[in-house]
């Protein structure tokens, strides 16, 4: 008798513990269930906030360089930041430094009329040099909205000041072609800055790798003592 009461409470001993193992091992129900995520929570996909931007594309001019300064390339650097962000829409601000690259008619043939694309020779030379580069700094406002959680759709306006350097040396510049072929006073292009004004429209779209975002900018834009122009170009976008 004693024997089986000993065996018995040795087995109590025992199972007794283990029971409490098991037991202490489950997760609390409460923990478990807070961790889950809420069906409705919405997962932020794409990063806002401090940005760098490089870009590529095309710019012209339409009024009186047109036909005189070809088609030719745009290529910038920016910074920015996203200032607002919320789930449907946000505003930004960005700063850019973007030079512009063109061919340009041969100032002998402005002289004579005869450039390319000037409507037959009839349009009068605005007596710029040939081959031209121009450096714009540049600062924007940008609005955009988001009709899916990747895509941005908006639009930026802006200005800044526009450079034309000279290409050539500055004396034989007013004595050869100025005074001389041309016959005219400085038109002022290539001296100091020209303030520019410009508006147009952008879109984004947030890759699904983290921090980057491709896009496209179309802007037009016009400069003072200068031309009426545009821009097109497309971007990388880095956001911090």
């Amino acid at each position: 008798m004693s024997l089986s009461v000993s065996f018995a409470l040795l087995s109590g001993l025992v199972s007794t513990p283990a029971m409490a193992q098991g037991l202490d091992g489950l997760d609390d129900p409460i923990e478990e269930e807070a961790r889950k995520p809420k069906k409705d929570e919405v997962v932020k996909e794409v990063n806002k906030g401090l940005y760098a931007k490089s870009s590529f594309g095309a710019a012209g001019y339409l009024l009186d360089f047109n036909g005189f300064l070809k088609t030719g390339s745009a290529i910038g650097l920016a910074v920015g930041k996203d200032f607002v962000d919320q789930e449907e829409m946000s505003m930004a601000w960005e700063v850019a430094l973007i030079q512009g690259v063109h061919n340009g008619c041969n100032y002998e043939y402005q002289a004579d009329l005869i450039c390319a694309g000037n409507k037959g020779g009839t349009a009068p030379s605005p007596y710029i040099q040939g081959d031209t580069r121009t450096y714009s700094l540049l600062a924007n406002y940008e609005f955009s909205k988001y009709p899916t959680r990747r895509v941005g759709i908006g639009f930026r306006a802006g200005g800044g000041v526009l450079f034309a350097p000279l290409l050539m040396d500055a004396a034989a510049y007013e004595r050869d072609v100025l005074a001389g072929t041309w016959g005219v006073a400085d038109p002022g292009y290539h001296s100091g800055a020209h303030p520019v004004a410009f508006g147009g429209l952008t879109f984004e779209y947030y890759s699904k790798l983290s921090h980057f975002s491709v896009g496209v900018d179309a802007d037009v834009f016009y400069a003072i003592g200068f031309d009426l122009g545009f821009n097109g170009t497309g971007y990388f976008k880095y956001t911090f």
